[in-house]
């Protein structure tokens, strides 16, 4: 039983880390998709590695946090 809860969890995590990742980079390129389209503007590049930039600094943050729980957790158990 405890084996289905760690596994439920590593995909909870891996899920979250997507979704850290992939929601600043697809809601930036829309940004800069709809800004190109409404004023002209030629953003959606530079939006696009900033919504790169935000997904990067979003997953590195989960993860190191996911880090910190699992050593605290695991020093729990010992």
């Amino acid at each position: 039983m405890k084996r289905r809860g760690v596994i439920a969890r590593c995909l909870m995590m891996v899920t979250q880390v997507s979704i850290a990742l992939l929601a600043p980079i697809i809601l930036c390129t829309a940004a800069g998709v709809w800004l190109d389209g409404r004023f002209g503007w030629h953003t959606t590049v530079v939006l696009l590695v900033l919504g790169i930039i935000a997904g990067g600094k979003n997953a590195y943050t989960l993860v190191s946090g996911m880090i910190k729980e699992i050593e605290k957790e695991s020093t729990y158990d010992r």
